[in-house]
């Protein structure tokens, strides 16, 4: 291969580098484009509350008519510290709820990858150790 043809290739993209701006863009997404996101319910909300009217009574919504979501129930994880996309449920925290998911998803699959590619090596060592 001449000097030209390999001076006319775009640099290759280090994997190191990449995983970085990806984190990177992931957490800037998770940390301040959720604050732009809609607080109207989503499609299965809205459906659910149709036939309903949402009104605050002592400081509680509660849901008057008929409908599916007047059967609902709180689920398990509510009172979970990211529940609702909120830090312990604090207001304008969604952000932060954001980007300890992204670093939390972020340092999962880390955790795989590592662990699959381990036996990956142990079970080639072994294989070899075989032959």
């Amino acid at each position: 291969m001449s000097i030209a043809a390999s001076e006319s290739r775009p640099p290759r993209v280090r994997r190191r580098h990449f995983l970085i701006g990806f984190a990177v863009v992931a957490l800037l997404i998770a940390g301040l484009l959720s604050y732009f996101a809609s607080s109207s319910p989503d499609g299965l909300d809205s459906a659910t509350l149709q036939g309903c009217q949402t009104v605050t009574v002592n400081g509680v919504e509660e849901l008057k008519g008929t409908c599916i979501a007047q059967h609902a129930t709180d689920h398990a994880m509510s009172s979970s510290p990211l529940a609702e996309y909120a830090v312990k449920g604090a207001q304008y925290t969604n952000g932060i709820a954001g980007i300890i998911g992204v670093l939390v998803t972020l340092a999962v699959a880390v955790g795989a990858f590592w662990l699959i590619a381990r036996a990956r090596r142990t079970s080639g060592a072994a294989v070899q150790a075989d032959d």
